[in-house]
This record gives structure tokens, C-alpha cells and sequence, in this order.
């Protein structure tokens, strides 16, 4: 026997009795109990049994008997369409999944989260979540502040949805901890590249300063450093140059840009980890956790754009940043800067 439901305008659920509880609730994790067997439905929930038919109707404040075409053309909520296509695709992985609220489910994720997706298996009764998720469409911006740990899934126009891994990050590394730095080596500022005379080999060899000016035929390296690199040196008296110079010529050339990407430098210096640039791949610093030497050197593990914690993403960018991340074989990074202060989030592409 069919069922049907009743739209609760006051309360934005669908109500369903008769022996919905053990057909729906129990058995597939929709909805919440209310007295007896009734149990409520959210819009996205009822719209999914009626696109599968597992519900026949659902009755309006009107008395108008709703299938799922007329039900989804009421359109209960502005982002019911991309909620219900991430809905529907996580239902047919074999997840079982409820709005982020109570009383769906106790204690629910923090943030702006649409659903909890529950481990396979497990439903809402099992206590147990295993992502935190939230739906936006492609044409939906992300303000930094946003980013919470979860996972966020973007519906683009043609309705196809990509699911990001969205984490904070804690970078650490074991590069060189027991090397030294010279101390007020000679060096000329020219445009916006420093060049450091006569610098012992261990700078370029064993902490990856800089580049040879010789190129890799070198008896003494002459060495060429970004404007960061040089910045972080003068500030430890390795090179003979002003600070207040540097970071002048930076901004210059940078703009306020310059004060952002050299903290994220030095954070990842301070860090263990030796950051180089990733102009290349199309990213502010490409990064190495474990350098012995530059002989010796692997593959650079994580990509880094640096941003003001104010900054706005768009999804577009998104995707391009982490697919190119991913082409690599690099996990994408942020670094989210204010006043000197870092958050570091990473974004990686998941498949359910």
C-alpha cells in the first residue's frame, strides 16, 4: 500500500503516518520519528521517495495532490535543485544521509552544512558521521571565513557535481634543522632579484637558497634569490643588504601582495619546510618537507596560494586550482593571511 504525505507549512516538513517509521526511518534513515510510526520529512528527503516512488503523493495546505514534478516545481527552499541532485547522487552510492540540523540528528556540524553523510552502514540513530557537507552551485561564491571542515560538493550548469575534501592544515617538514646561515654575505640588489657573492655551497647545496647563477656547472655558486628569499636572509643578518630596502622593493613590485607571501615564507621556513616558487604550476610557492640536499632532491608535495583571510573564492577557480593540483601529483593548499597570522586549508578532489 502506498503512502502519501502532508505538507506541514508552519513546521517545513512533510508528515507521514501509517507504518512510515518502519518503512522510511528505520529501515532507510529518512526523516525523524514523531509520535507512534509518523515520522517528518525534510522537502529533500520527501522529494527523493517521490522521484523513486516510494511515496505517492504529498498533500499541499491546498488539498493538491503533489508527484514529484509538480512538488519539485514549488521549489521549498532557494537551493532546493542542487540540494536534491547531491541528495539523490549520495542515496544511489549507497549512503544514507540528513539535513545537518536538529532534530535529524544530535549535536550537528557546525558552519553553513546542508547534510551529515553517514558512514555505509550507519544511519542517524548510529551517532557516527562521516562527512559534514555542504551544496552550493557553480555560480555560488566561498568567502574564505566559510571554509569549514567537511566536504563541499559544487553542481555545475550541466547538474554534474564535484566533491571537494575540505581540512585544515598543520604544514610541517624536517628540512635541514641543523643548518646554519652565513652571516652578512655580499650581495647586490638588481630590479627585483638579489644577487649574494662568494655564499658558502650549503646555502644553495643544503637549504635550497636561491638559484646558481652559473647554472648547474658551478665550482663556487654565485647565487640568484627572489626578493622573498633575500628578505627572510637580511632579516637574519646571512646577507649584507637593509631590510627596510628589501621589503620596500618588494612592495614596489608587489604591492601589499609582497607583506603577505613573505609571511607565508617565513611561516613554512620557521616550519621546517623550504618553499620555492610556483609561478610554474601557477601557485605562489611550491614546497619541499624533507630536503637533505639539493643533489638528493624529490618532488615538491604541496602547491600554495597565498590569500587575505577576506578573500572570496570562486568554484571555477576552485576546480582549475585542484585539478592542476592534482595533475602533479600536489595537494592544493591556502594560506589564508591576517596581520601576520595563518590559517592553512587544503583541497582535495573526493570520490564518494
Amino acid at each position: 500500500m502506498g503512502l502519501e504525505g502532508r505538507f506541514d507549512e508552519d513546521a517545513g516538513v512533510i508528515r507521514v503516518g501509517s507504518d512510515a517509521r518502519q518503512r522510511y526511518h528505520d529501515s532507510r534513515g529518512y526523516g525523524y520519528p514523531l509520535e507512534g510510526n509518523e515520522i517528518a520529512l525534510a522537502p529533500v528527503e520527501a522529494a527523493h521517495l517521490l522521484y523513486r516512488g516510494d511515496l505517492d503523493a504529498v498533500v499541499d495546505s491546498s488539498g493538491n495532490r503533489l508527484n514529484f514534478r509538480s512538488f519539485a516545481a514549488r521549489e521549498p527552499g532557494e537551493r532546493f535543485g542542487v540540494r536534491f541532485l547531491v541528495y539523490a547522487d549520495l542515496r544511489s552510492r549507497g549512503f544514507y544521509l540528513s539535513p545537518a540540523a536538529e532534530p535529524w540528528i544530535d549535536a550537528p556540524p557546525e558552519g553553513p552544512t546542508d547534510f551529515a553523510v553517514f558512514p555505509r552502514g550507519k544511519g542517524p540513530g548510529d551517532g557516527e558521521i562521516e562527512h559534514a557537507l555542504r551544496v552550493i552551485s557553480e555560480r555560488t561564491d566561498v568567502p574564505a571565513t566559510d571554509l569549514e571542515d567537511g566536504v563541499l560538493a559544487v553542481v555545475d550548469e550541466e547538474s554534474e557535481i564535484t566533491y571537494f575534501d575540505v581540512s585544515p592544515r598543520d604544514p610541517t617538514g624536517s628540512s635541514n634543522p641543523d643548518s646554519s646561515l652565513p652571516n652578512n654575505c655580499e650581495a647586490d640588489l638588481l630590479t627585483d632579484r638579489v644577487i649574494v657573492w662568494e655564499p658558502p655551497r650549503d646555502l644553495y647545496e643544503a637549504t635550497f637558497y636561491g638559484q646558481p647563477l652559473e647554472g648547474r656547472e658551478y665550482e663556487e655558486p654565485t647565487l640568484q634569490c627572489s626578493l622573498l628569499e633575500a628578505t627572510y636572509l637580511a632579516e637574519r643578518d646571512a646577507i649584507d643588504l637593509e631590510v627596510e630596502t628589501l621589503r620596500a622593493r618588494g612592495e614596489a613590485v608587489e604591492g601589499e601582495r609582497f607583506g603577505r607571501r613573505l609571511a607565508v615564507y617565513t611561516e613554512l621556513r620557521e616550519r621546517e619546510i623550504v618553499p620555492k616558487t610556483g609561478y610554474k604550476f601557477g601557485a605562489d610557492f611550491r614546497t619541499y618537507a624533507d630536503v637533505e640536499s639539493v643533489e638528493n632532491l624529490g618532488h615538491s608535495e604541496l602547491l600554495i596560494r597565498v590569500h587575505p583571510d577576506d578573500h572570496v573564492f570562486e568554484p571555477r577557480d576552485l576546480a582549475l586550482d585542484v585539478r592542476l593540483a592534482h595533475g602533479v601529483r600536489k595537494t592544493m593548499v591556502f594560506a589564508l593571511v591576517d596581520d601576520g597570522e595563518i590559517e592553512w586549508w587544503s583541497l582535495e578532489r573526493l570520490t564518494p
